[in-house]
């Protein structure tokens, strides 16, 4: 069962609550996504620690019902 992009941006509110989140269906099958998240709480770490700040929101559904998501993340300007 694939996720849908409101899933998605409701579990990475739900760890960053201050964030913007533009999430589009790159395939339309629900299983190729791709997010712009951009949040203070990513001032000061490096993007792998970012990418792993939203991976981690997704609560494990990466790789499984999530099968692809093309991430970019930022703080704001």
């Amino acid at each position: 069962m694939a996720m849908q992009a409101r899933e998605i941006e409701e579990l990475i509110k739900a760890a960053l609550p201050d964030a913007r989140i533009d999430i589009r269906d790159l395939a339309g099958d629900g299983d190729h996504y791709s997010a712009i998240v951009v949040s203070e709480t990513f001032r000061g770490k490096s993007r792998v620690q970012q990418h792993k700040i939203v991976y981690d929101a997704l609560k494990g559904n990466m790789g499984g019902v999530l099968h692809a998501l093309a991430l970019q993340t930022s703080v704001p300007e």
